[in-house]
């Protein structure tokens, strides 16, 4: 059986949709799940959100059990949560790390990522589709893997 990929949300991206759609535009989290869905084809997905740190870390240990590759947006922890950078260190499979807006292109505040520091890839800037992007390069490389 092909272990899941775990699609996690971090604080606040329950509120795309009507969040700043000048920056993230108008689809809903509902829409950003039907469209992984869609991108993972027969393969098992979970998709998740929090705006709780720890509820974060607790699915990130849930993965580490039974997924086979996680795709992240931290949201506002990418760059303040050293707890979710040690979580995903113990992941043994692909981390990508995804973001709706191309953050190098924000605030500096938003340049430096913990969870870069351990992802396979990062993905950032493509909006919303960026999550089909992400969930199809998880699959690869799942499928891939040796």
């Amino acid at each position: 059986m092909t272990k899941p990929i775990y699609v996690l949300n971090g604080p606040n991206l329950n509120r795309l949709g009507t969040r700043e759609p000048h920056l993230y535009g108008s689809t809903t989290l509902a829409e950003v799940e039907a469209m992984c869905r869609e991108a993972a084809g027969h393969g098992p997905l979970v998709f998740r959100q929090s705006n709780r740190e720890y509820e974060l870390i607790d699915w990130i240990h849930e993965a580490i059990d039974n997924g086979g590759a996680i795709v992240i947006n931290p949201a506002a922890f990418t760059f303040t949560s050293m707890a979710i950078l040690d979580a995903l260190k113990m992941f043994p499979g692909p981390i990508i790390e995804l973001h709706i807006t191309n953050i190098h292109r924000r605030e500096p505040i938003y340049h430096r990522s913990f969870v870069s520091l351990v992802a396979t890839a990062v993905i950032a800037g493509l909006g919303p589709r960026g999550y089909a992007v992400a969930v199809a390069a998880a699959r690869d490389l799942i499928d891939s893997a040796p």
